[in-house]
């Protein structure tokens, strides 16, 4: 999967331009007839929006430093001429760098034209496009072979799709602009040679139910509106002639969101898909509004907008599955989102994440953010608590967010989600946790440097596969050293993952949800509940993990937690590796695990405290079985050096076949490097322990204060009506449902 730079979104916000008449006469009819000359004016942004964006002057900040940065970036174009080069380089290279940035140039110098009224910058659009049509009718396949389907001016076709979406509406706003026989010429040697490529010659590709597609679809069908073609507008909505229903852009609207707006492949891949989806669907709009396209299934698209800015904290978004850990809110196609998304509603909360982001677009949607901003219209954006259902009818699984103390306070992430296809890793029932602005519990997302030519071009690196992907490398649990499901996403796309419970219960201060998966290990079901609980002696929420394990056969379990933060105290003991440093196996991403220190197996709680951007964390954990304690870090067998270097805690129990494991993880205490200060460095909490009853688990945590806080935890967290009853020092704890909080003076 290859990087999309930073572009321009060019849809309208009104519908003042004509809709296209798509049924009136058949393709083929409509082409060889000479249309008028307002037949070739903008039908992506209407001359109205155009001509509003041109009044808009210096009024709205945001607008016109948007102009100035735009009209920079097409200048130094301009004064390096047009460079349109023989395709041969894969990602990151210099032909593939050129043509991305000549879809910007073209998208930018046609919004430039519509908005100053300086014709040179049509001119300029013009000339790339015709040095295009010199170009693209020589072209074969790119002659980098690393792609499965591979396209014409890049190595993949997904980028050939993203030209055209981008180009599309450059050519869109200058079209009106060029001779008869210049724009015959771009019409047919440009856009509808491309568009065929990537529909007609490409049907299994373009016919898929994928991100890849969905940029194929896109580009397909705002060509059809620019170019008054019909046909290609119904391939580009229902897909080719030989899968007519099954796919195509509206197939994939239906397919690839839940109906809370999450997309099957995760956050990051929603936020790359996201583009292709809003734009076209803004361009649907204003050509057929009749379809109502923003209300599809209960306005998913819209929803999907909300639902990945959920999926941030700081700012940067949640790296689950293949992601790369600096995408931010600030990526383009979240603007373009964002901008579209408030011309729909009027959030105002919309207006915050804008101002965040530091930029809009030249766009009706751009323009609408920037005076909302200027007019002082905006509102915190509401990050909350929530989950978001996974799966087109929303029952193959969750993600969960916990929230508290606002948009930079704690947040715990638990991933019940499906596979999420092909960019999906082995890590059901996986969580993180951010404070205090930071991630402390931690997701590697994937290994690549994305568009670096020297890193394997750029492409997902051979540790994605070995170690990103891989069971160990996240936060759950283990079984005798193997991945879940085999380490094969298309056993795992089988699968489904069982949200069991999800409950917000602000008057007893518990957070909490669980999920089940007993698909990943034959014979194993694997059950989790997490919870961020307050309480009134602790100066943060904590969060509680119990992960369960019942099998029908004894076996090794590893327990992960990747943390950031350098460790300050380690509360058990163990031997260091200073001499050497052993390698923890030899597959399943064990392989690329250093063994710095490890312990004997141990009954009882320990702990590991570090220390992250001036605030501490203590970890605490027991187990049903004693359990080894073993601090390793990424890097080994690693001879390119491509890994980062990240350290985890691993608890590990063999011979069992059931086991439960807990823990308590407390954020606490704040050091202050340049005032030299410290204060709360030591943990307020003082033990933690669990008891077994029948059908039912109860996690006792005892403060320094003297008080304990206790969670009873059912095995069954969806049986509402079953008794628990768990004797634990010397005290009784009886309670009816998923859970209870039991608070006690002392013990």
């Amino acid at each position: 999967m290859s990087k999309r730079p930073l572009l321009l979104m060019l849809l309208a916000c009104g519908a003042a331009a004509a809709p296209m008449a798509l049924a009136a006469a058949p393709a083929a009819a409509q082409q060889a007839a000479a249309p008028a000359a307002a037949d070739f004016g903008p039908v992506l942004v209407s001359p109205a929006d155009w001509q509003a964006m041109a009044q808009a002057g210096d009024r709205y900040p945001m607008f016109a430093a948007e102009v100035a940065r735009v009209e920079a970036e097409v200048r130094a174009g301009m004064a390096a001429g047009v460079n349109v080069p023989q395709p041969v380089d894969p990602g990151g290279g210099a032909s593939h760098e050129q043509h991305k940035a000549n879809y910007k140039l073209i998208a930018g110098a046609g919004a430039l034209y519509r908005i100053t009224g300086d014709g040179a910058y049509a001119d300029f659009a013009r000339d790339i496009l015709l040095a295009y049509a010199d170009l693209y009718p020589t072209l074969g396949l790119h002659p980098v072979e690393r792609s499965s389907v591979r396209g014409k001016l890049f190595w993949q076709a997904l980028n050939d799709s993203v030209w055209l979406v981008y180009g599309s509406q450059g050519y869109d706003a200058i079209r009106d602009t060029l001779s008869p026989a210049d724009r015959q010429r771009i019409d047919d040697d440009v856009f509808r040679r491309m568009a065929n490529f990537l529909s007609s010659d490409n049907a299994e590709y373009f016919d898929r139910i994928h991100n890849h597609a969905t940029w194929a679809t896109a580009g397909v069908g705002q060509t059809g509106y620019v170019l008054r073609d019909p046909e290609l507008v119904r391939r580009a909505l229902d897909g080719t002639g030989r899968s007519r229903g099954d796919a195509g852009f509206l197939r994939q609207v239906d397919l690839l969101f839940s109906p809370d707006g999450y997309y099957a492949e995760g956050p990051y891949y929603q936020r790359y898909a996201l583009a292709p989806f809003i734009i076209f669907a803004r361009a649907i709009q204003q050509n057929e509004p009749d379809r109502g396209i923003f209300q599809r299934r209960d306005g998913v698209l819209l929803k999907a907008v909300d639902s990945l800015l959920q999926a941030t904290y700081d700012g940067l978004i949640v790296p689950i599955n293949d992601a790369m850990p600096d995408k931010s809110i600030r990526s383009e196609e979240i603007v373009t989102g964002v901008a579209i998304a408030y011309s729909q509603t009027q959030d105002p909360g919309l207006l915050t994440i804008a101002r965040e982001q530091g930029r809009t677009l030249l766009s009706p949607d751009g323009l609408a953010i920037a005076r909302g901003v200027a007019e002082g219209q905006a509102q915190p954006f509401d990050f909350r608590s929530m989950q978001l259902r996974d799966g087109p009818n929303g029952d193959l699984g969750n993600l969960v967010f916990f929230r508290a103390n606002g948009p930079d306070g704690q947040a715990l992430v638990m991933k019940n989600t499906q596979q999420g296809q092909g960019h999906g890793h082995f890590d059901r029932l996986n969580w993180l946790f951010y404070d205090n602005g930071n991630p402390v519990v931690t997701d590697y997302g994937a290994a690549r440097f994305l568009n670096i030519e020297a890193k394997e071009g750029g492409r997902y690196l051979p540790e994605n596969d070995s170690w990103a992907m891989q069971t160990v490398a996240h936060n759950t649990l283990v079984v005798n050293g193997q991945s879940h499901f085999g380490a094969d996403w298309r056993v795992g796309e089988e699968h489904g993952t069982t949200p069991l419970l999800f409950e917000l219960d602000e008057a007893h201060g518990v957070q909490i949800a669980s999920g089940r998966t007993a698909d990943a290990y034959p014979g194993v079901v694997l059950t989790r509940t997490l919870a961020m609980v307050s309480h009134p002696d602790l100066n943060f929420p904590i969060a509680i993990d119990l992960m369960r394990a019942d099998g029908s056969s004894p076996a090794l379990y590893d327990l992960p937690l990747h943390f950031n933060g350098h460790i300050i105290t380690q509360g058990f003991e163990a031997r260091r590796a200073l001499a050497e440093r052993p390698v923890l196996g030899d597959r399943a991403g064990y392989e690329h695990l250093w063994v710095d220190a490890q312990s004997e197996a141990a009954e009882g709680s320990r702990s590991l405290t570090w220390l992250l951007d001036g605030r501490f964390y203590t970890y605490r954990f027991t187990a049903s079985a004693p359990t080894r304690a073993l601090l390793v870090e990424s890097g080994a067998n690693d001879p390119n050096f491509n890994l980062r270097r990240e350290q985890a805690l691993i608890r590990r129990m063999d011979g069992q076949a059931d086991a439960s494991f807990v823990a308590v993880l407390e954020p606490h205490g704040a050091y202050d490097g340049t005032a030299e200060t410290v204060s709360g460095s030591t943990s307020r909490i003082r033990d933690i322990d669990r008891a077994r009853g029948d059908g039912a688990e109860l996690i006792v945590i005892t403060l320094a204060s003297g008080k304990t806080l206790a969670l009873g935890i059912a095995d069954d967290p969806g049986a509402a009506t079953q008794r628990h009853r768990i004797q634990s020092g010397g005290q009784t704890y009886e309670w009816t449902g998923p859970w209870a909080r039991f608070d006690r003076e002392t013990r």
